[in-house]
């Protein structure tokens, strides 16, 4: 089966085949966006959560600049907004970091992910979030199911 890996501030579509896979899901998110009926996925692997940047160089590196891309994308290969479900997985907290402008960027990368799905009207089906881990994320495009592996425990189906 053919493996597509996904790097950081990266993204990845397959149709009918294939398993888009992200490593190293710390305090970042991967979202699967997945329309069923044409059997079109894709992977977009953010690190934070709202595109402050000047030119907008990066947009996949943001959650909600990188999930509109995204969804773009999906659209020109034939996906229907409609049809589009999504599973996000990370967002851990992966360093207690002293309060300040930082914070938490896991659970901020966690509400602006859940904010632009639903301002984008993508139902969220399942999320493996938060905690203290980090996770591999593995998504076959062929049946839409993902796969968590986090940090010294098993495979589990997300």
């Amino acid at each position: 089966m053919n493996k597509i890996t996904i790097g950081i501030a990266d993204m990845k579509m397959a149709k009918k085949e294939g398993t888009l896979i992200t490593y190293a899901l710390g305090s970042c998110i991967g979202i699967c966006l997945y329309d069923p009926v044409i059997h079109l996925g894709a992977l977009v692997h953010i690190m934070l959560p709202i595109n402050m940047e000047t030119n907008r160089t990066s947009p996949l590196k943001y959650a909600d600049t990188g999930i509109r891309l995204t969804l773009t994308r999906m659209e020109q290969m034939g996906a229907l907004r409609t049809r589009i479900v999504a599973k996000i997985a990370g967002g851990a907290k992966m360093f207690e970091v002293a309060t300040g402008s930082l914070g938490n960027i896991g659970q901020r990368n966690i509400e602006s992910v859940h904010q632009v799905l639903q301002r984008e009207h993508i139902r969220l089906l399942r999320e493996d979030v938060g905690g203290n881990a980090a996770r591999t994320l593995s998504f076959d495009v062929a049946t839409g199911e993902a796969y968590i592996q986090a940090y010294g425990k098993q495979v589990t189906k997300l």
